[in-house]
């Protein structure tokens, strides 16, 4: 299975045991090495499904905030080498001037421990704030996250990789792109958006949301996202501070909403949990007893 002149899946044959064992044809997922280089660095290497590569590299650069448009691309070539692949990007100087400021700021001293404080602040920063006026009701959500599945045409033929989607109220899914990585494919449609001026409206996930995929996703401007898995508590507060709808466990007969429930039309919270309801606390949370603290379910409705 090829995507611009990439292999992106490939057929195998497996021993499958079940009652018996056999020999049967299978597709698998490709990945590579794919390296974002700028301007002649080599910002990080990452593996990857080689296909969407443009859209990779522009996803990655506007993600972690060292352009904030594509117009600061003056231009980009996606290389094959025999180890792996090359996105490179030359960006606009004052771009270039203050990544290389950037980096020189992050290198830590030979040794040490962790590469200096702020490193861990990048790790946790600060997000633009959503602030879109969208209603969307919950049933437009279920059905949005249930038609995805026959959209996902690598997906389809490996069963192996994960998607990124955009959906809007008037045009239902506009793009949709896949990957082996989860980070990857939201950077692959962040960077498609951003070239075709695509206004974010509902990002659909197929994966768990963890905190840097709403650092992404609040960076892209989306101001609803939905998953099919449960959010870590720090995408939760990452989400709550940065004004993004996030609803997990998105499947057929509903989800929740773990913040900013009130874009959802018809959502509503079924009862305030009261400290009776309490669930008794998870042996991985310790001795603390609200470190998982109970939170109201929105159930859609209509």
């Amino acid at each position: 299975m090829m995507s611009s002149g990439f292999a992106v899946a490939r057929d195998v044959r497996p021993l499958r045991v079940q009652e018996f064992a056999s020999l049967h044809q299978r597709a698998v997922p490709e990945e590579e090495p794919v390296a974002i280089v700028c301007n002649g660095t080599t910002l990080s290497v990452m593996m990857a499904t080689p296909a969407d590569l443009a859209d990779f590299g522009l996803g990655y650069l506007l993600s972690e905030q060292i352009i904030s448009s594509p117009a600061e691309v003056e231009r980009s070539e996606v290389i094959k080498h025999d180890n792996g692949i090359e996105v490179r990007h030359w960006i606009a100087e004052p771009c270039a001037q203050a990544l290389l400021a950037r980096r020189r700021h992050m290198v830590g001293p030979t040794g040490c421990g962790l590469c200096g404080i702020e490193s861990l602040n990048q790790a946790l920063r600060a997000l633009p704030k959503v602030e879109a006026d969208l209603a969307v009701s919950g049933s437009s959500i279920r059905r949005a996250m249930t038609d995805l599945r026959d959209l996902q045409v690598l997906n389809a033929a490996t069963r192996g990789v994960h998607a990124a989607a955009a959906w809007s109220r008037n045009e239902g899914h506009v793009l949709v792109r896949e990957d082996v990585g989860r980070h990857n494919a939201l950077d692959k449609l962040a960077g498609a958006m951003a070239s075709a001026r695509i206004v974010p409206e509902v990002l659909l996930l197929t994966s768990r949301v963890s905190v840097d995929l709403v650092q992404k996703a609040a960076i892209a401007g989306f101001p609803i996202m939905a998953a099919v898995s449960v959010p870590t508590h720090r995408s939760i507060e990452a989400a709550e501070a940065a004004g993004i709808t996030l609803v997990g466990i998105a499947r057929d007969d509903g989800f929740e909403v773990f913040s900013h429930a009130q874009r959802i039309v018809g959502c509503a919270p079924a009862r305030e949990a009261s400290p009776a309801d309490a669930r008794a606390p998870s042996p991985l949370a310790g001795d603390v007893p609200d470190a998982m603290p109970d939170r109201p379910r929105y159930l859609p409705v209509g």
